[in-house]
């Protein structure tokens, strides 16, 4: 019998484009699928209690997929460099394939089982799924990794893509007997309470929901993406965040699929332009964390190791339930808790509200999202909460601190945004929407509001919280 090659899904739950399942097959061999659940290897950064609910859904999706073509998908748990190659020698596996991660733990991690393996005798092939560009693949002239986003992009957009990689018809499934986990019994999804109730409602995890958002994005919202992307209250994104961290979708094929929508219509052009700008800055993100592996925990610029971060517990508590005062910042985190999902221009102004108002260390604010978010990537979310922060590469000046109600006022005009996530507030006016406190008490009474009881008063003062955070950040040595 001829051994089989194991392929080791892990952020790559899809069969389109699967590099490392394509190179597989090419050997002819039976095929060995297999995704582990390894709590163990990125310790602290263990998948979050939001995702957990994806994975469980995309794993349902993926596992009937394989079915479909012939196959099965093996289910184990545990540290996955013991359990992968307990695997190897249980089915005397031939060879082991898998598509690249950048964490630091699975870069340890795969350095590790590759030597061991291939000291066993095993070929290992790992394989380029996640990206559109390697993070040794694009470098400044010099040859170091770009530490600002515009040179990058530009240069990403002179270096040639891979072309994806169709579906198998069928998959060679081994023959062998190999034991694996029932899914239900890892409990990923949440149960006392069902804090995910209303997840079904939004999302379709899954390789073919991927599909379907990406064919619903190019049809209603490409075109405006551009302007529409940053208004809160409508329909603008993609939403495509969550299949592409769980690899349902690849970057290269949303790439190539933009790109035959802007052949059949120009029109598009702007949209497509700035939609691949945002893939471009989740590649940026990456190669950040391949090249400073301490991003998610340590202060890109050092001179921000000074910075006095305060310990607020109230002011945390406040923020994280979506009780501030600031009716935009509140229904940023109550949208996040809902949906495990924030709009993109939200997730802006609330960091920067944990950060510079209360002046709570963005490391807190970081593992939060990492906790709720369907979508939380260890590289963008340390990149962006880093970048609010001021503290990472290409990041935001922290003089630039967001006004809540300007920016309510700016990117959720009408108030809709407010008014789905914060429905007290549903009976003020637009002018008084984002700001309640400045309404006249007639205005409030009329709209059931009442300070301080039915929604709380601002915990902090938007000009005595901008002045006390630029006092701080003054007081930081020079970088």
């Amino acid at each position: 019998m001829t051994s089989p090659a194991i392929v080791w899904l892990r952020q790559d739950l899809r069969i389109a484009d699967n590099p490392a399942l394509a190179a597989a097959l090419a050997t002819k061999r039976p095929l060995l699928l297999i995704y582990i659940l390894d709590e163990e290897t990125p310790n602290k950064w263990r998948i979050g209690e939001a995702s957990r609910w994806w994975l469980h859904h995309s794993l349902q999706a993926l596992t009937r997929d394989i079915k479909a073509k012939g196959g099965d998908l093996i289910l184990r748990r545990g540290g996955a460099e013991l359990v992968l190659l307990d695997l190897a020698r249980e089915a005397g596996a031939g060879a082991v394939f898998w598509n690249r991660c950048y964490e630091p733990h699975a870069v340890a991690r795969d350095k590790a089982l590759k030597h061991t393996l291939t000291n066993q005798g095993v070929e290992v092939t790992s394989c380029s799924a996640a990206l559109m560009h390697e993070p040794w693949a694009v470098k400044t002239k010099s040859g170091d990794p770009f530490k600002v986003f515009t040179p990058f992009w530009r240069a990403c957009l002179q270096t040639e893509m891979r072309a994806p990689t169709p579906a198998p018809k069928r998959l060679s499934n081994w023959s062998g007997a190999i034991a694996s986990d029932n899914l239900e019994d890892w409990n990923l999804l949440p149960t006392r309470p069902n804090w995910a109730a209303q997840f079904d409602a939004v999302w379709t995890p899954g390789e073919a929901g991927a599909k379907r958002a990406l064919d619903a994005f190019v049809a209603e919202r490409l075109q405006h993406y551009a302007g529409a992307r940053d208004q809160m209250g409508v329909e603008g994104t993609s939403r495509l965040s969550p299949h592409l961290h769980f690899g349902e979708i690849s970057p290269v094929q949303i790439r190539r699929a933009l790109e035959i929508a802007l052949i059949h219509d120009p029109s598009l052009q702007g949209g497509v332009d700035k939609f691949l700008s945002e893939l471009g800055w989740r590649d940026f993100s990456t190669n950040l964390l391949f090249h400073w592996p301490a991003l998610p925990e340590a202060n890109w610029r050092a001179q921000f190791d000074a910075f006095p971060w305060r310990e607020d517990k109230a002011g945390f508590k406040a923020w994280a339930k979506g009780q501030t005062g600031y009716p935009v910042v509140d229904a940023a985190m109550r949208e996040l808790w809902a949906t495990g999902y924030m709009h993109n221009r939200a997730r802006m102004i609330a960091a920067s509200f944990l950060i510079k108002h209360l002046l709570i260390d963005w490391r807190r604010g970081e593992e939060w999202f990492w906790d709720t978010l369907v979508d939380a990537d260890l590289a963008s979310n340390a990149a962006s909460w880093q970048w609010v922060a001021g503290s990472g590469a290409d990041a935001s000046p922290y003089f630039r601190i967001f006004n809540p109600v300007t920016q309510g006022e700016r990117y959720d005009a009408d108030g809709a945004y407010v008014r789905r996530w914060v429905p007290e507030l549903a009976g003020l006016g637009n002018e008084f929407v984002h700001q309640p406190w400045a309404a006249p008490a007639a205005a409030l009474a009329d709209a059931g509001v009442k300070l301080g009881a039915t929604y709380p008063e601002p915990i902090a003062d938007h000009a005595l919280a901008r002045a006390r955070a630029l006092s701080a950040f003054v007081g930081l040595p020079k970088s």
